[in-house]
């Protein structure tokens, strides 16, 4: 972590450790990580004013985190994972033969969805991720989401960088929940031309 201070007094460091208490405090309550939950979660009698300014624009520049919390059944055919989600058109590119799923029994897991506000590559969307101690969701965990919780691809796209298909011509193609005008899809997306500013990245904190 850094040392230097920033224009309201506070150390780099400081930022980034009051940052981290405020992402853990909404991780408990499956909140979103937004300025203004910056103010609700600490409060002026918490932190000086000028410390919540700068907490607002370091939470903006890293980009919003929504959690929610699903179950992922590894023991069903990817087919009824697919089934589970009750989409209006499905991909045929996803399917066992490019998208094999590996994992058994039931595991629950929090699924962090990242918003970086901005255009980004792949590889920029994968190096955030890990540089915050994350790694990409996978299919099934997608799927699990999606399920769950199908109107959230109504507000935003929501990518799965965790499982990958390479197509004959060897450009990578990773899963997505989308829309389109009031229908509900499972697409597959191409990682090489980049992502736009709304892109919700679903992420796992890695183990220990």
């Amino acid at each position: 972590m850094g040392t230097s201070m920033t224009t309201s007094g506070m150390t780099s460091g400081q930022i980034d450790r009051a940052c981290e208490l405020l992402r853990a405090k909404l991780t408990r309550h499956r909140e979103e990580l937004s300025s203004d939950a910056v103010q609700q979660a600490f409060g002026d009698a918490d932190l000086p004013k000028e410390w919540l300014t700068s907490l607002r624009k370091r939470v903006e520049a890293i980009g919003t985190m929504i959690v929610r919390h699903v179950t992922v059944n590894y023991d069903l055919p990817l087919a009824d994972m697919i089934a589970a989600g009750r989409y209006d058109w499905t991909s045929g590119d996803i399917n066992d033969q490019n998208f094999p799923i590996t994992g058994k029994s039931t595991v629950e897991t929090d699924i962090m969805l990242f918003h970086f506000g901005r255009i980004m590559s792949t590889d920029a969307v994968l190096a955030e991720l890990d540089r915050r101690g994350y790694r990409p969701a996978t299919l099934p965990e997608l799927l699990a989401l999606g399920a769950d919780q199908p109107e959230l691809q109504r507000q935003f796209p929501i990518i799965a960088l965790g499982s990958v298909w390479r197509d004959p011509d060897g450009d990578r193609g990773v899963a997505c929940l989308d829309r389109y005008d009031a229908e509900r899809g499972l697409d597959l997306c191409w990682c090489e031309y980049g992502w736009g500013g709304v892109c919700r990245f679903a992420a796992v904190r890695k183990s220990a």
